[in-house]
């Protein structure tokens, strides 16, 4: 070879592009967020969709509450909404996305008069309108620093005009909706038992509670006999209560007949005991054992079986009748399947204003007139209870208060214990004061779920509850399917629906009771669709401030009804009412809302079955007969990398802010997409690592295609079935994946999209056609070859981008934009385009995966030669591959050595020696190593006979002609 060869680069088609290895997201991403915002992205679709045939699609956005910087569960949930709305769009919907917000409650009320403590000022002596203003413009303060930060994460959606439950229209509906409940006789004012937290003076909804580990006071109290059978006058009924506070409103002792019980006989005690020799004690068989050690009597003998006959007309004494005649009550003995004899002793102490079992006991016996109002809104027993007025079960930071230890000292002096401790145990908190609550009985207003709504929307039932568990199983879809069986349980055991928090931050409970009359009276609530009316367009006009404005009353009743005669409720709605009414609102009074009212998905996480899901069921079941969303989607909740709970305190947290400065959004979208959202997901800075390997790998994958791409042009175009068969093979691939990624989105499974289409990107591209195919890009001249790769390149291209447009939103904007530069231009403007069904070939299919099996057992055998220094590179080789006959068929009809990467490849039938390479778990072919004979072209580096024969230096015949 001639000294004077000449450089060959400059004559090489390399790829040209300006798309950067490095993608610098966190500094470039806002700049694709500004062009968005000026080209309007989601109003053109909006416009798009008014001017051509499209199915509508509608995420209803569960309201974040406006109070707070976002953390990462919040991303999570908003970037899986996003990749919803974006799919859908890019499917050929009209998906539509109203964000919205929560904006009245407690945690924002609890802010404010935080304020006012430090001021030494009482919250109460403040005008109650200034006092909203102010929770107003703390709501509105946190929607506006949350929207910023939802719209980092490349979030789309009508941003300009988000649904807040503040707004005075939206104000205006709640209020209708809660009118509706009044109007269908379903509201009703009771007085029962309810989650009460002493540190927030509210009622709590379930969605509200908590469980944490709470040390509790034990007690088995003994309660005598006033009336029973002889047999066991003399004896003593033993209750066990984790709550001694609750002891001053016993009103009767449970028993369960299905429990064996027997009387026991006290022997022998030690010294310092509360029994003595001779007691008699009725105690559950399992249990008395237990009871009677823990009593610290030393031996005991049962006398004999107690039956429930014995126990069902037996009369007690409550343990404190003789301290005082306030408790000189008789305490009936009465059944209870909710007693067991898992622990304590087999009878359940019976307090009907502080347990839901004890209430319901009550309820059933019509014995509503026993119910005690003992304690206050602090948890302090009231002035009328001897002994213990004033005292507090929690104080105000929600410390235990002296309650529990006042009734027990008065119970020991009384002879009331026979034994004490305390207890570690799971125990109801407040989710926002984290404070542990009391069942407390209150008045409170209610939605009867059992009773007939009678407005005439029976298609799903007659009851909330039977429209409710209908739409679960015959409107609803869920995803996953054990969203259904959660939700349908809890429906199914829940009770009456608590619509009534003594607050002042929210919607009002628009109604009016009569003076003098009693809460089960017929004409107990004024029922008056001309007032109803008035309310309504002063709440529109003013918002909910209206009921709260001086002679308020006399504004809504004068010249209708007489104004002394009623009292307005002061109450406001429980704030799962409010985001519960969002549809009516939304998706019912908005034009870009649903085309009928419905959601197509309601998204969030796995605790809103008992909250947001909850509620919106209840309410729309309550107001238009059915639930108002046709899915249901929900994802789990984020740990750190060992699985923790993420807590400020451990300091195992990541902001979103934090990733986004570190990665950029389409980095923290990305771990969304790869991740199994039914679960809980984990993040942490290793696992964010290997996410942004992934995207390097996917980001390498779309540079090649742009840099082989750069002068591409129509006139280069090929028809498909002009293609090799290698092109006809990837399109192939295309159409089956096209199937794929549209299956996937309709379903939501992003990890199942994403999954197969990087695999495809990185496996089947990257690491096999790519690498094939590059010499052809690089080294032929206007070929039938190179034509045929570069046109499947163009469509790669555009199914690349759009599929995966909707999760990494800015990488693809940024690869689309490389080639349909302009400021109007943006992928998502954009539909995932058709893939011809016509490209699927399984036989062609079945033909290249036996090539590809023979393949992998070459490049094994090289790889082992690179490693010893053999060869540098896999063109210096010529290898012989050993097959049986039909392989060998089939390598006869394709380039072999262009699959293999190699100079030359020679394929034989004949038996391989001892020594050739064979790969594990192969029995595809095995492999015999030889260099490659002749030279190396300087051009294209193949090894090849002829280089050195043409009119062009050091160059093999292709690369000549290629020079021309």
């Amino acid at each position: 070879m001639s000294d004077q060869t000449p450089d060959y680069k400059a004559t090489l088609n390399l790829p040209k592009t300006d798309f950067p290895m490095r993608a610098g997201l966190p500094k470039r991403e806002p700049d694709w967020l500004a062009k968005w915002a000026r080209i309007d992205v989601y109003g053109q679709l909006r416009t798009k969709a008014k001017n051509e045939p499209r199915q509508s699609f509608t995420l209803h956005d569960g309201p974040p509450y406006a109070n707070g910087n976002l953390h990462i569960g919040h991303a999570l949930n908003k970037i899986l909404k996003d990749m919803v709305v974006r799919s859908q769009q890019m499917m050929g919907k009209d998906a539509r996305y109203i964000p919205g917000w929560d904006c009245h409650g407690l945690p924002i009320e609890w802010k404010i008069e935080e304020k006012y403590r430090q001021k030494g000022q009482d919250k109460d002596a403040i005008d109650v309108v200034e006092f909203r203003n102010e929770c107003r413009e703390f709501a509105q303060k946190w929607v506006h620093i949350q929207r910023d930060e939802f719209k980092r994460l490349g979030i789309t959606g009508n941003w300009d005009e988000p649904y807040l439950t503040m707004n005075f229209h939206a104000e205006r509906v709640i209020a209708e909706e809660f009118q509706k409940f009044l109007m269908t006789g379903t509201l009703y004012q009771g007085s029962k038992p309810v989650m009460w937290s002493p540190v927030e003076k509210t009622a709590l909804a379930e969605a509200e509670i908590e469980y944490h580990d709470h040390k509790s006071h034990t007690i088995w109290v003994p309660f005598k006999f006033r009336t029973a059978p002889d047999a066991i006058k003399d004896a003593r009924v033993v209750i066990w209560t984790t709550t001694p506070w609750t002891i001053p409103s016993n009103k009767a002792v449970a028993y369960n007949p299905k429990i064996s019980y027997g009387l026991y006989r006290v022997e022998t005690t030690e010294d310092e005991s509360w029994t003595a020799a001779g007691d008699l004690y009725i105690l559950a068989d399992t249990l008395a054992e237990e009871t009677l050690t823990k009593a610290r009597a030393t031996s005991f003998t049962r006398v004999e079986d107690v039956t429930a006959d014995m126990m069902a007309d037996a009369v007690c004494e409550h343990p404190l009748a003789q301290m005082d005649d306030f408790w000189s009550y008789d305490v009936p003995m009465i059944d209870g399947d909710h007693v067991t004899d898992d622990a304590g002793t087999g009878f359940v102490h019976t307090a009907p204003s502080h347990g839901a079992d004890d209430y319901d006991c009550f309820v059933k016996r019509n014995w509503i007139d026993r119910m005690t109002y003992n304690v206050g809104e602090a948890s302090e027993f009231l002035d009328h209870v001897p002994f213990f007025a004033g005292l507090q079960v929690f104080d105000r930071k929600g410390k235990e208060g002296k309650a529990n230890s006042a009734v027990i000292a008065k119970l020991v002096e009384a002879g009331g214990i026979i034994a004490r401790g305390q207890v570690k145990h799971s125990y109801p908190h407040s989710w926002r004061s984290k404070a542990p609550v009391i069942f407390r009985n209150t008045p409170q207003w209610f939605a009867a779920i059992d009773k007939a709504v009678g407005d005439g929307q029976d298609t799903y039932g007659t009851t909330i509850r039977e429209r409710a568990l209908r739409s679960i199983d015959e409107l609803v879809t869920w995803t996953p399917q054990t969203g259904r069986n959660r939700l349908y349980s809890m429906i199914e055991a829940r009770p009456d629906w608590v619509l009534s928090r003594q607050r002042a931050w929210g919607v009002p409970l628009t109604c009016f009771t009569k003076v003098g009359a009693q809460h089960d009276d017929a004409d107990f609530l004024l029922r008056n669709e001309e007032v109803n009316a008035r309310i309504l367009e002063a709440f529109e006009a003013e918002g909910a401030d209206a009921w709260y404005k001086d002679g308020a009353k006399e504004r809504f009743l004068g010249g209708i009804v007489n104004p002394d005669d009623y009292e307005q409720v002061m109450d406001i709605l429980d704030v799962w009412f409010d985001s519960g009414s969002t549809h009516a609102f939304t998706l019912r009074d908005r034009e870009d809302g649903s085309d009928d009212g419905l959601a197509d998905l309601y998204l969030e996480g796995t605790d809103q079955h008992r909250g947001w899901f909850h509620s919106s069921m209840l309410q729309a079941c309550g107001t238009k007969g059915h639930a108002p969303y046709r899915g249901v989607l929900t994802h789990g909740f984020t740990l750190d990398e060992k699985g923790m709970k993420m807590s400020k305190s451990i300091g195992n947290t990541i902001a979103p802010d934090q990733v986004i400065k570190q990665y950029g959004a389409d980095i923290l979208r990305l771990w969304v997409a790869q991740s199994d959202y039914t679960a809980d997901l984990r993040i942490g800075q290793e696992i964010l690592k290997g996410v942004a390997d992934s995207y390097r790998r996917l980001r390498n994958t779309m540079r090649f295609m742009l840099g082989s791409l750069a002068d591409f042009t129509e006139s280069d175009r090929m028809d498909p079935a002009d293609m090799p068969e290698l092109e006809r093979w990837v399109l192939h691939r295309l159409a089956e994946l096209d199937v794929t990624v549209r299956e996937g989105y309709t379903k939501y499974d992003f990890q199942g999209v994403f999954q197969a289409v990087f695999n495809f990107a990185t496996i089947d591209l990257s690491a096999f056609y790519f690498d094939i195919r590059k010499d052809a890009l690089y080294c032929d001249g206007d070929t039938e070859r190179r034509r045929a790769a570069r046109t499947v390149l163009d469509i790669l291209y555009t199914r690349l981008t759009t599929w995966l447009a909707p999760v990494l939103v800015f990488t693809m904007e940024e690869v689309w934009l490389e080639r349909n530069a302009g400021e109007a231009s943006s992928v998502h403007l954009t539909d995932i385009p058709e893939t011809p069904s016509a490209w699927l070939d399984e036989d062609l299919a079945a033909k290249w995966a036996k090539v590809r099996d023979v393949r992998r057992v070459v490049t094994g055998a090289l790889e082992v030669e690179r490693r010893e220094k053999t060869i540098g590179a896999s063109l210096e080789a010529a290898p012989m591959v050993h097959v049986d006959q039909a392989t060998a068929d089939v390598l006869a009809t394709v380039p072999f050595d262009d699959i293999c990467i190699t100079s030359d490849i020679k394929v034989s039938t004949q038996e391989a020696p001892a020594d050739a390479f064979t790969l594990d778990g192969s029995d595809a072919a095995k492999v015999v190593f030889a260099k490659a004979d002749g030279e190396k072209c300087q051009r294209c580096w193949k090894v090849l006979p002829d280089v050195g024969t043409h009119s062009h230096d050091g160059v093999c015949g292709r690369c000549n002609s290629a020079l021309g």
